[in-house]
């Protein structure tokens, strides 16, 4: 079966009136409160969640968003569609929350393309209502090999057979600023050693006001141009795992074979010392 990726406004709306959806809001409250896809589960923590060693890493995020989604009655009988309010202004959290299922081990999940926006475009229906959730026992079935740990990285470093993708602001690439959270929010500044960079705004266009993807094409010829083999093994990593994830979607709408999202991406990295830096301008 293909993999499902993406899902735009009309075909959603359709989905929904023929079968029970599983919608999932990844924004704030607020802007949920005001007015939603009608159905739909608000899960912010979807981007605000940060895995760390010192809060448990992946193992603590695996058992936060199993209770988180037990309680809002998720199945694995669903299919999952996940949003937010444009591509391009949560950081890719609706990405960031379609790869969480994937590596959750959802079977049916999707990105809806140009997020809530594409919706209001359409002139869908809008609610305020807020769904009365009935827990489930949803129990994760990890697919591990699309998820890459520190460790994993290091080992990365060097290895002919590994591409890394920075898909990081040019300011965090370089070595001038630490993370979108600011200046010195993270302790060191800088990027993994041999990775290349591919701004993740890249990938994306603008159309009538939308942020979208850019067409599979035009992103294997984007990331073709910057050194990149699509036969070859792909880790990518931002700042928390959401413009990585954002990539990653990308990269697996270009068809590359074998993408690996570095999940706590520089904001682990950048905490331990031991891990080496490059800072400054390539040389290429």
């Amino acid at each position: 079966m293909t993999e499902k990726i993406l899902i735009d406004a009309l075909a959603l709306a359709q989905l929904s009136s023929e079968e029970d959806v599983f919608i999932i809001d990844t924004r704030d409250p607020q802007a949920y409160q005001k007015g939603h896809i009608p159905g739909a589960v608000n899960v912010h923590d979807f981007f605000i969640y940060i895995s760390l060693p010192e809060n448990g890493g992946h193992p603590a995020m695996v058992e936060h968003f199993k209770l988180l989604l037990r309680g809002a009655g998720l199945t694995m009988e669903h299919k999952v569609v996940v949003y937010e309010d444009a591509m391009d202004n949560g950081y890719g959290q609706s990405c960031r929350a379609w790869y969480l299922l994937k590596y959750l081990g959802q079977p049916w999940a999707a990105v809806l393309h140009g997020g809530y926006r594409a919706w209001k475009a359409k002139q869908l229906p809008i609610s305020q209502d807020i769904p009365n959730l009935e827990p489930s026992k949803y129990k994760p079935q990890l697919v591990s090999d699309i998820i890459v740990t520190t460790e994993q990285m290091q080992a990365a470093i060097g290895d002919p057979n590994i591409q890394i993708l920075d898909n990081r602001d040019y300011a965090e690439w370089i070595g001038a600023n630490s993370s979108p959270y600011g200046y010195d929010y993270c302790p060191r500044k800088g990027r993994i050693p041999g990775a290349l960079w591919v701004e993740w705004y890249r990938l994306m266009t603008i159309k009538d006001g939308i942020p979208w993807f850019k067409s599979a094409e035009e992103i294997r010829t984007i990331l073709m141009d910057a050194g990149f083999d699509p036969q070859k093994t792909t880790y990518i990593y931002c700042f928390k795992g959401a413009r990585s994830s954002n990539s990653y979607t990308a990269l697996k709408l270009a068809g590359f074979s074998d993408v690996r999202n570095y999940f706590n991406s520089w904001n682990e990295w950048s905490r331990d010392f031991n891990l080496p830096i490059e800072d400054g301008y390539p040389d290429q």
